[in-house]
Formats: structure tokens, sequence, C-alpha cells
């Protein structure tokens, strides 16, 4: 079983209700630990705080904090946002967690993303090192990657981390690719990822069989996940994309032994 499962937030409010529910609903109904995302975009801290003792009057235990995607289909002004950054927002929920206002006493654990390519918005490498240590000082728990498809780029970025005296867990992000329509998908999601040409090479091998396509892109995650592994990862977090069977199979194949009654803690 899962350590968690994460659940990702729409911007701009059409879908967020609806995701506090889903949220609870795996929470109560299931033995998973559901970790929700919270971003930034389009929220007051009045907002944020009314979800934050929602989740925790649930006892959801961990937070991803991120700074969020600005909405396609709807009018947006960033500077009439009470959380200008996902720093900020780390902050709040520290604050929160200080305010005895959740049943564990340790509060939320807070997660924050990372970007092994680097974030698109910060091409120096430096500074953005320096805004991840930052949301590590405001009170981040854990590091959650962007999807990478060179565990090259983690395993440095992990050591970079290291170097900037980032002692958190760091949890990888893997993403099988599935199909060739949803492999597109991924490059626009990845916002800059490294397509290594070992992967586009046998895709392009097999782009009209969609069954090969599934098999390619499986044993690619699954290679993945093995070198993390033997690399002392600390966690492996897939992006399913609401396709949660290649993960299944991934899962089964690395041989780690399913648990029953798994807790997850916060971190």
């Amino acid at each position: 079983m899962p350590h968690f499962v994460s659940v990702t937030y729409g911007a701009g409010g059409s879908t967020r209700d609806l995701t506090h529910d889903l949220v609870e609903r795996i929470q109560h109904t299931t033995k998973l630990d559901p970790m929700p995302h919270l971003t930034c975009v389009c929220h007051n801290e009045d907002e944020i705080e009314a979800i934050l003792l929602r989740y925790a009057r649930s006892a959801i235990g961990n937070i991803l904090a991120l700074g969020g995607d600005r909405p396609r289909d709807i009018p947006y002004d960033k500077s009439r946002d009470s959380f200008q950054h996902a720093i900020d927002l780390v902050k709040f929920i520290r604050r929160f967690n200080e305010s005895g206002a959740h049943p564990d006493r340790r509060g939320f654990g807070i997660g924050v993303a990372g970007f092994p390519e680097g974030h698109p918005a910060t091409p120096n490498r430096l500074v953005e090192m320096d805004y991840l240590k930052a949301k590590v000082d405001a009170g981040a728990d854990y590091i959650v990657t962007q999807l990478f498809f060179d565990d090259r780029d983690f395993l440095d970025f992990r050591e970079r981390c290291a170097l900037a005296d980032i002692r958190i867990p760091i949890i990888a992000g893997i993403m099988p690719v599935t199909s060739m329509k949803g492999f597109k998908r991924i490059a626009e999601l990845a916002g800059g990822a490294r397509l290594p040409a070992k992967l586009l090479r046998a895709l392009q091998g097999c782009e009209n069989d969609p069954e090969m396509v599934r098999r390619v892109g499986i044993h690619f995650a699954l290679e993945q996940c093995h070198d993390l592994l033997d690399n002392n990862v600390a966690g492996i977090h897939f992006y399913t994309l609401n396709r949660s069977d290649a993960t299944r199979v991934i899962f089964d194949r690395l041989g780690i032994p399913r648990r029953r009654n798994a807790h997850a803690p916060t971190v």
C-alpha cells in the first residue's frame, strides 16, 4: 500500500470544492493517506485558513504547498492573491500549526516542490536553489520533485541540495508513459523536462502500437525506480494522470512487500 496519495488542485476555483470533498472521502473511507495540494492562486488568507481548518478537522496529515499554475480560462490578477509565492503559503501553514488547531500536535507536514532540471521561471540555478532553501528554512518538511526522465538529474539535484544544507527528505517524481497522447501531454506539463534520446527512440519504434508504447513506458519508469532505490532515494511519487494501472504494475515488479494497515505518519 502506498504511504500517501496526492490530490491535485484546480486553478481558479473550478474544481476546488470537489478536491476538498475527495480528500476527505479518501481519508474517511480508505486506508490511504491523502496529501492534498494547496496553491497560492486566487486565494486570500481567510480562504486558506478555512481549508486548513477543514482538513485539520478531518485529521489530514500532510499538505503540498505550491505556487500554482496561472488559470487559463478566467481573468487573473496575481497581485490580488494574498500569497505571492509558495514560501508565503509555507509560512502561513507553519503559523497555523503553531496555533494548535490541528489534532496532531505537530500540525500538518508541509511539502514543497523541487525542480531537478530547473524551474522554467528561474533560469539561474543558483538563485533557484536559494528559493528552495528559503522554503525549507520557512518550515517545509520534505520536497516532492517535478517529474524527470534521467535519474542523473535527480541525483545531481539531491547533491546540490546537500551542498545548500538542505537536509529534509527529497521524494522523486516519476511519470510512466502510457500512450503517445499522454507523452505529449507530459512534455507540456513538465515545463522543460529533458526527454532522453533513449526513451524517444524506443517510443518512436512502436508509436503506432498502443500496447507496446505502454510496455516501453512502464519498462523505462521501472528502470528509473530500480536505479533510484539503489541510490537510497527517500521516496518515489508517481504522477499517474488518473491512470494508476501502470503504477500498480511497476510497484509489483519492484518487489516491494505490500504492507497491511499501513499508515503514513506526518513527514
